[in-house]
């Protein structure tokens, strides 16, 4: 019982822990349907990116967060390709309120995986012999707000 009591005493006064522990490449996919005869025609992609997170509890205190990057890449509205990259992260947070460790896992790990993503995301186009895309610094607090104030809206008109 004492031991408890100390391990309580202990967090309280480290207070609020988040430190990233391994960063890992969970799964990549591309895809170039057209190749080689997408090579043979002018370049003008049109991209669309597809972002998405999701975060898990995989121990105490320890969390798995994937950020998940789609681009699908058309070249005179033909496929030229299609990447997917999933970059997880394990975080250590501790001492955080639900609101706190909501934010935590929806807008700071994510910011914390996407140059990971977004470097594996370059390197695979590349080596599909295409030319290097470099996305652009994405704000996670802003995506993150925005989709909380989605929820919040549709839990307000399904009441």
């Amino acid at each position: 019982m004492a031991d408890n009591n100390e391990a309580a005493v202990n967090q309280e006064e480290q207070g609020p822990q988040l430190s990233l522990q391994r960063v890992f490449l969970k799964d990549i996919s591309f895809e170039s349907p057209r190749s080689p005869m997408v090579f043979q025609e002018e370049w003008q992609p049109e991209v669309a990116m597809e972002l998405n997170t999701r975060s898990r509890q995989v121990g105490e205190s320890v969390y798995e967060v994937v950020l998940d990057i789609t681009l699908n890449v058309k070249n005179a509205n033909e496929p030229a390709y299609l990447v997917q990259v999933q970059q997880g992260g394990l975080f250590v947070i501790a001492g955080l309120d639900d609101q706190q460790l909501h934010h935590a896992l929806g807008a700071f790990c994510p910011a914390t995986l996407f140059p990971y993503a977004r470097e594996n995301v370059d390197a695979t186009i590349v080596k599909g012999s295409f030319p290097a895309v470099m996305l652009a610094p994405i704000n996670f607090d802003a995506l993150y707000l925005e989709n909380l104030q989605k929820q919040q809206a549709e839990t307000a008109t399904t009441q």
